[in-house]
C-alpha cells in the first residue's frame, strides 16, 4: 500500500474517533485538559487535510491507483456524513439540510457506480469540489461554535447553505453528464 492510500485509510480510521469525541459527554467538556470542541475540530481538520494531501501525493508521485480512486470519495463521504449527523444529533446543524446533502452523496455515488458498471467514468466536478470545501468550513465552524469563534461563527451556517446549493447544482451536473455519456436513448435501469 502506498502513502496516498495510507493517508486515505487514515481518514477512514479518524471517523469513529471524531464521532466519539463529538457525542460523548466528557466531564468538564475536556479531554486530557483540552477543550472537546478544539479536539474535535483538530481531528476533523487533520482528516480533511489528508483529503487534499493524498490526491496531491498520488499525482506528484504517479501513484494513482484504482483502490485509491475508489477509497478516496468513500472516505470523504464517511467523514463529512459522520460529522454532519453528529452535528444534527447535537442540535447544531439543520437536519433537513444535512439529509439533502447526504442524499445527494448517495445519489451521485449510485450514478457513478452505474456509469462505472457500464464502462464510463464520471470524474469529480468542479462544483463538487466547491461543495466539499464549503462542507469543511461549515463543519469546522459548527464544531467550534459561537463561544469559540464569536461573530465568525456565522461562517459555519453560511457555508452549510453554500454546501447545500453546491450539492444540488453538482448533482444535476452529474446527472446531465451521466445521461450524455449513456447516449440519447439512455435510461436508469440496472
Amino acid at each position: 500500500m502506498n502513502l496516498p492510500n495510507t493517508l486515505t485509510l487514515s481518514r477512514i480510521f479518524l471517523v469513529p474517533l471524531l464521532v466519539v469525541v463529538l457525542l460523548t459527554k466528557f466531564e468538564g467538556r475536556n479531554i486530557l485538559g483540552l477543550d472537546v470542541g478544539l479536539v474535535a475540530a483538530a481531528i476533523f481538520a487533520v482528516a480533511s487535510a489528508t483529503d487534499w494531501l493524498d490526491g496531491y501525493l498520488a499525482r506528484r508521485r504517479q501513484q494513482v491507483t484504482s483502490l485509491g480512486q475508489m477509497m478516496d470519495p468513500l472516505a470523504d463521504k464517511l467523514l463529512t456524513s459522520a460529522a454532519f449527523i453528529s452535528l444534527v444529533w447535537m442540535g447544531v446543524a439543520s437536519a433537513w439540510m444535512v439529509a439533502a446533502i447526504i442524499g445527494r452523496e448517495l445519489a451521485v455515488t449510485a450514478l457513478r457506480s452505474i456509469a462505472y458498471s457500464r464502462g464510463t467514468s464520471l470524474p469529480a466536478s468542479p462544483m463538487g469540489k466547491v461543495k466539499m470545501g464549503a462542507e469543511v468550513v461549515a463543519i469546522l465552524g459548527m464544531i467550534l461554535g459561537r463561544q469559540r469563534l464569536g461573530r465568525l461563527y456565522m461562517l459555519g451556517p453560511l457555508a452549510l447553505w453554500v454546501a447545500l446549493i453546491a450539492a444540488v447544482v453538482s448533482a444535476s451536473d452529474y446527472y446531465r453528464k451521466f445521461m450524455r455519456a449513456q447516449g440519447p436513448n439512455a435510461r436508469l435501469k440496472s
